[in-house]
């Protein structure tokens, strides 16, 4: 987990989305453009269902694949996420 400067554009992640429950539920800091990534990646019944946790998450294959990416980038770094919601199998 890279460190968030207070500069940084940042939000906190609900665990378990609160439409699917998680209001008042544990939340988890992130750089935006993370937070941004999850939610272009999964689905609300997704994130509630199998990834409501910071290990889970991680064990996503594409958000594997975009945390080693964005690993590589300042730790202020931020983009839009380009096109939007991705396309579910």
């Amino acid at each position: 987990m890279r460190p968030i400067p207070p500069h940084a554009k940042q939000s906190l992640h609900h665990l378990i989305p609160r439409l699917k429950g998680g209001k008042g539920g544990p939340t988890v800091l992130l750089h935006q453009i993370c937070h941004n990534e999850i939610h272009a990646t999964l689905t609300e019944a997704e994130l509630a269902r199998d990834y409501h946790t910071p290990e889970a998450l991680r064990s996503h294959p594409r958000l594997a694949k975009f945390a080693a990416w964005v690993a590589k980038r300042p730790p202020d770094f931020h983009s839009k996420t380009p096109g939007g919601r991705r396309k579910r199998k």
